[in-house]
């Protein structure tokens, strides 16, 4: 997968875990993307490497949207926008 870099994205939530151990950006992931509303975005802001590998494979597997990251100087933001909802 190519990773997108973006910026200047505008987010609903923010989510710092900067200095988190794993498994915590994917626990806090989920967490707050049961907080968002179909279409709104979260920023996730981590300097664990393995992010860039878990997070995309956690996007495919729930059909949430990868918008990007941007790269700061000590750590990455991480950008999703959570799937809208679909009638069955």
């Amino acid at each position: 997968m190519n990773l997108k870099f973006v910026e200047n994205v505008k987010a609903d939530i923010t989510s710092d875990i900067v200095y988190m151990m794993c498994p915590m950006h994917l626990l806090k992931l989920e967490e707050h993307m049961k907080e968002l509303d179909s279409g709104q975005v979260l920023e996730l802001l981590t300097d664990y490497d393995g992010a860039l590998e878990d997070i995309p494979a956690w996007w495919l597997k729930t059909g949430n949207e990868f918008i990007g990251i941007d790269e700061a100087e000590d750590y990455y933001k991480i950008y999703i926008k959570k799937a809208r909802k679909t009638v069955s």
